[in-house]
């Protein structure tokens, strides 16, 4: 991960003024702007490939080592395998494209990933993956505050924030594959 110094956080106004700059997102054809592996805690490896695997997730992630409290045995979760983030709300919170990083999504897309749009079950041709959004929302917790702002925290956590996945949504790999940043997104038939 990339060390910043004094991080400069955004007001809660101008972010607000950035909503309809992030809902004009395309809604069924995006592209894959950023990818991201985590290979250790606070650790950051931008990619400009990556494989996606139904059992691993993003190949050389260390979501399947992490864990999680919403699992019945502290296991992976299976809902979580991956998360997006919209890179323009991305953008709006982190500000330059060095930071988006910071977030510890893996992939960043031009997609509207709203609810609306994209909401629970529905499926994504990413690259020649193919990804399925979770019901379970992804959250700002105290990390995302310390790096971005507790305005930033505050923008992604209201309603707002929660119907647009501001802060990311949560997927799985459904068909493994292949992508690369630059990647089309495609979303697919219900």
């Amino acid at each position: 991960m990339q060390n910043t110094g004094v991080l400069q956080h955004a007001e809660l106004s101008l972010l607000e003024e950035s909503l309809d700059h992030i809902r004009a997102a395309p809604a069924d054809g995006g592209t894959v702007e950023l990818i991201v592996r985590r290979p250790g805690v606070d650790e950051r490896e931008v990619l400009t490939e990556a494989r996606l695997d139904i059992h691993d997730g993003l190949e050389g992630d260390t979501w399947r080592v992490r864990g999680s409290t919403h699992t019945p045995d502290g296991g992976p979760n299976p809902d979580a395998q991956l998360t997006l983030m919209n890179s323009r709300a991305a953008a709006a919170m982190a500000g330059n494209r060095d930071r988006w990083a910071d977030a510890g999504d893996q992939l960043y897309v031009d997609l509207d990933i709203s609810r609306a749009n994209l909401p629970p079950g529905s499926r994504v041709q990413i690259g020649s993956a193919v990804i399925e959004f979770s019901e379970p929302p992804h959250t700002g917790c105290a990390k995302f505050s310390a790096r971005f702002g507790v305005n930033a925290l505050k923008f992604v956590n209201s309603p707002i924030g929660r119907d647009l996945r501001l802060r990311g949504a949560n997927c799985r790999v459904v068909v493994s594959g292949t992508v690369r940043a630059g990647d089309a997104i495609r979303k697919l038939p219900q």
